[in-house]
């Protein structure tokens, strides 16, 4: 796999989210409670919550991007409070993805990549897409998966998993 089928897969991912917190809503809505009190639902009481779970797998996916490809990332505040504020950041990120072409990514795995929580130092591209980018993305994405199933949204695995590119 290329780098930019991992940054497909990372786009389709963040819709797959999307649609899990759409799923989210509508659950509420049948047991009749408010969708926004999901936003603080966490595991542990020392772990990330939903939205801070949405904001980093979203952080992930727009740095790999930007790292692999020279781009810059778009800001964001995380300052989410509702569903709906989660979706569009994801919205966005997918957005920013879409634009990221494999002509920007020749070269990525050669490049680069030193994030300032680095320290100065540095990984190439394709060190740090294999071996940080897509864990830490997949590590936020499945638990946002988790704290939703955790609190009763009707998901499984097909949600997760999402499309797939069959034949015949």
């Amino acid at each position: 796999m290329n780098t930019f089928d991992h940054l497909v897969q990372l786009s389709k991912m963040l819709k797959n989210l999307d649609g899990w917190l759409v799923k989210a809503t509508e659950h509420a809505k049948a047991k009749k409670f408010e969708a926004d009190t999901l936003v603080n639902s966490r595991l542990a009481p020392d772990q990330y919550s939903l939205a801070k779970q949405v904001q980093s797998a979203c952080d992930s996916a727009k740095f790999s991007a930007a790292y692999l490809s020279g781009k810059e990332a778009p800001a964001h505040a995380d300052n989410e409070t509702t569903i709906a504020e989660l979706r569009e950041r994801i919205q966005k990120c997918a957005a920013f993805l879409e634009t990221v072409t494999a002509k920007d990514l020749e070269g990525a795995d050669e490049r680069k990549v030193a994030p300032k929580w680095l320290q100065g130092k540095w990984m190439r591209g394709d060190q740090y897409l294999v071996q940080t980018g897509i864990p830490n993305f997949y590590f936020h994405v499945t638990t946002a998966y988790q704290i939703l199933r955790h609190d009763g949204v009707d998901l499984g695995k097909m949600d997760f998993i999402g499309s797939m590119p069959l034949q015949g």
